[in-house]
């Protein structure tokens, strides 16, 4: 299982909208239900933020690649959970 960052805020429409879909594709598939997404808020750890290469929230690396940066659809999501079981 490989690591997953979340990079988001508290106050992004796509950062909650991501979060949902997390959610939606843990409910439909088991697998993914053990993938832990270490969500990271900008605005708290901005420090650590700055250390990544991205622009727009939410950002996904998996295993220290950037996988997805800015607003995500379900496709989005699982390409997210299948780079991180796979």
């Amino acid at each position: 299982m490989k690591d997953v960052l979340m990079f988001m805020t508290s106050w992004c429409p796509y950062c909650k909208k991501a979060i949902q879909l997390i959610d939606e594709c843990r409910n439909e598939n088991q697998a993914y239900r053990d993938v832990e997404i270490v969500m990271i808020d900008e605005d708290k750890e901005r420090k650590y933020a700055d250390t990544f290469d991205y622009y727009r929230v939410p950002t996904f690396y998996v295993d220290g690649v950037k996988v997805h940066e800015g607003a995500a659809d379900m496709e989005c999501i699982r390409k997210v959970f299948e780079r991180a079981v796979g």
